[in-house]
């Protein structure tokens, strides 16, 4: 794999069911995602982008072909493997925030490293949490988030590891066009931030192309 290259697949397949209930929700995908760039996967409802986005961030298991993040092939890692290379290579952003609701706004950002466990980069986090306008919410509980702020701690959750990409799946889809927009600007914007300097892999899914076309700078 070409070293511009952070995810690649090859014949990426997923069937359901046999014979004549055979589902081919993927049917031999090649794909190359390049380091540092954000790009947007489009389909409507049923088009199998959540199956793929399951695909490339190891949650299911293709039935033929190959997932290779950097230089990792997904398909060889057993499942405590895979989970802990999951949360500390992938960055997940979901669309309905997944955040665990007893928990603060500073506890979900810190969740998956703690689970793996390991010591938060207190200090990179503040950074994201800045510029992500979240410094006054980190003792906030999600119900006392709008849905704006509650898709920052996710995207705060998802930078928090220093990923090596982020899979976003529909990350704008329960928000109004301007905090789609708002959201969108917030994940390309950690790459161009002199503060966090990460090397940041953006892949998103949204469900239709009007949406995306408002997403400047993003590869469609």
């Amino acid at each position: 794999m070409k070293d511009n290259i952070i995810l690649q697949t090859r014949g990426l397949k997923k069937y359901y069911g046999k014979g004549e209930t055979l589902v081919k929700a993927l049917d031999g995908i090649d794909l190359d995602i390049e380091r540092g760039k954000f790009t947007a996967i489009i389909g409507t409802s049923g088009s199998g982008k959540s199956t793929l986005l399951h695909m490339l961030g190891g949650l299911d298991t293709p039935s033929e072909g190959s997932v290779r993040v950097g230089d990792t092939e997904l398909a060889a890692l057993n499942s405590e493997q895979a989970t802990i290379f999951r949360r500390k290579q992938i960055g997940f952003i979901f669309q309905n925030y997944n955040l665990v609701p007893v928990l603060s706004v500073w506890e979900n950002i810190i969740l998956p490293i703690s689970l793996d466990g390991r010591r938060p980069d207190r200090k990179f986090i503040l950074q994201v949490v800045k510029l992500l306008g979240l410094e006054k919410k980190l003792d906030s509980l999600p119900n006392q988030l709008s849905g704006g702020q509650q898709q920052r701690v996710a995207i705060a959750r998802a930078l928090a590891s220093k990923p090596s990409i982020i899979l976003a799946d529909e990350p704008t889809g329960n928000l109004d066009t301007r905090t789609s927009d708002d959201v969108i600007g917030l994940l390309k914007m950690p790459a161009r931030s002199p503060w966090i300097r990460l090397p940041l892999t953006g892949l998103a899914f949204p469900m239709n192309w009007a949406k995306a076309s408002r997403w400047n700078g993003v590869r469609i």
